[in-house]
């Protein structure tokens, strides 16, 4: 997909301490601090070059979905985390 600077989008972020754990996050796209000519994912006071370690989608309705078909619903009875 072709983004550009300015956009909010979501991403599925995995915790690099627990690889089964992951969210959904806001992030925005800007220009890449150290490289202008590329773009970057700004989250969190970092920024991230895009890569295949994210998935990125335009609207949080498609993240939460994709995250859903990944890893299930967190509203399953019993589910405690």
């Amino acid at each position: 997909m072709n983004y550009q600077a300015g956009e909010i989008v979501y991403v599925i972020i995995r915790n690099p301490h627990a690889q089964d754990v992951a969210q959904v996050q806001q992030a925005a796209v800007v220009q890449h601090p150290e490289n202008p000519n590329e773009l970057a994912l700004f989250s969190h006071e970092n920024y991230y070059p895009f890569s295949e370690e994210f998935a990125v989608f335009k609207s949080e309705e498609e993240a939460e979905q994709a995250y859903e078909d990944a890893f299930g619903s967190t509203e399953i009875e019993g589910y405690n985390g």
